[in-house]
């Protein structure tokens, strides 16, 4: 039996609190909010996202950060992409030399253009971090559903850990030493998934579907291996396993969101309809700027910035997809 400590009360941190629960290991949950916690007590239950889903007694739930950090063998780190840093600032003081840190938050930092991993070393530097990331909806994994992850770290040993820790006949865990490869998928999937939205807003069918997935993880491709990731990873788990079911599944927030726009909201109307946080759109102007810093042509990414930021027409931004020079599909694909 392991000590884990779960860093975020939201669906997705209490899913994962559940799966170290279930595996026998001793959980205590996080949240920053008082309220959260005394209604959580009260309750046992998240309500508004996981409604149905009961928390064990046997779960301790706090919002005392030393007491969720501190002597734990493993932190999860479940806060939004956007609260890693300060969150991580505030963990620092707690953490000793070596504690492991999983992260399972997913998104690029717009001001550094670093993964969250990389943001929680410069903040904790003395921890061990790694990443837990998959087609995984909190909704389906606290109800138990089958499902399948990758833990990524910068040794064998460590995502063997995690593996062993997290992994059950409903949970499966793959390892990978590719670190940068599973973060980059599982933030710029959501950028892909807004498109995805969109594209179901606007009335389109299943053919713009599959299009806008497989460009998308062609997009999403370069800009990891010209970062050094690889491209096995993003035809993985975290790249095309994770966008296929953000893209489609009806818990997806970023495609919810996207939906929202392609039937006309803005897109601060369609975040305070979907009422959760929707990753995608601080990953978006990360993922431009990066695409601009390493001459990667991300069509598909501009166009939902554009959409996002710049008040473009949803239906304007895929007539000029569609519209752009001709190509070959594969230039590495040589004529005979």
């Amino acid at each position: 039996m392991a000590k884990t400590g779960v860093i975020g009360a939201g669906s997705w941190g209490t899913a994962l609190a559940l799966v170290l629960h279930n595996n026998g290991h001793e959980v205590t949950l996080w949240s920053h909010s008082a309220a959260s916690v005394e209604r959580l007590l009260k309750n046992r239950e998240l309500k508004d996202k996981l409604p149905g889903v009961k928390i064990p007694e046997a779960i301790q739930i706090t919002n005392d950060l030393q007491q969720a950090v501190r002597n734990m063998d493993m932190l999860v780190l479940a806060v939004p992409s956007a609260c890693i840093r300060s969150t991580a600032h505030n963990m620092a003081p707690c953490v000793a030399d070596g504690q492991l840190i999983v992260c399972v938050s997913k998104g690029i930092e717009e001001s550094t253009l670093k993964i969250m991993t990389e943001v929680i070393e410069d903040e904790i530097p003395n921890c061990r971090a790694a990443v837990l990331s998959g087609p995984s909806h909190a909704e389906e994994v606290s109800r138990g559903l089958p499902t399948t992850v990758v833990a990524g770290a910068h040794d064998r040993e460590t995502a063997e850990y995690i593996q062993n820790l997290f992994m059950n006949q409903v949970f499966r865990v793959y390892t990978s030493p590719d670190m940068l490869g599973i973060e980059l998928g599982g933030a710029l999937k959501n950028v892909i998934a807004l498109a995805a939205g969109i594209a179901d807003g606007l009335g389109y069918g299943d053919n713009t579907k599959a299009a806008l997935i497989t460009r998308g993880i062609a997009e999403m491709s370069r800009i990891g291996i010209a970062m050094g990731g690889r491209q096995e990873t993003f035809n993985g788990l975290s790249g095309i396993g994770d966008l296929i079911v953000t893209c489609a599944s009806v818990h997806s927030r970023n495609r919810r969101a996207g939906y929202l726009m392609g039937q006309g909201r803005t897109m601060r109307e369609a975040m305070n309809e979907v009422k959760m946080v929707v990753e995608g759109v601080y990953s978006a102007k990360a993922a431009v700027a990066l695409a601009r810093k390493y001459n990667i042509e991300i069509p598909i990414i501009e166009q939902v910035n554009k959409v996002l930021f710049e008040d473009k027409s949803p239906k304007e931004a895929v007539t000029e997809l569609m519209l752009r020079d001709k190509k070959i599909e594969n230039s590495q694909l040589p004529w005979e």
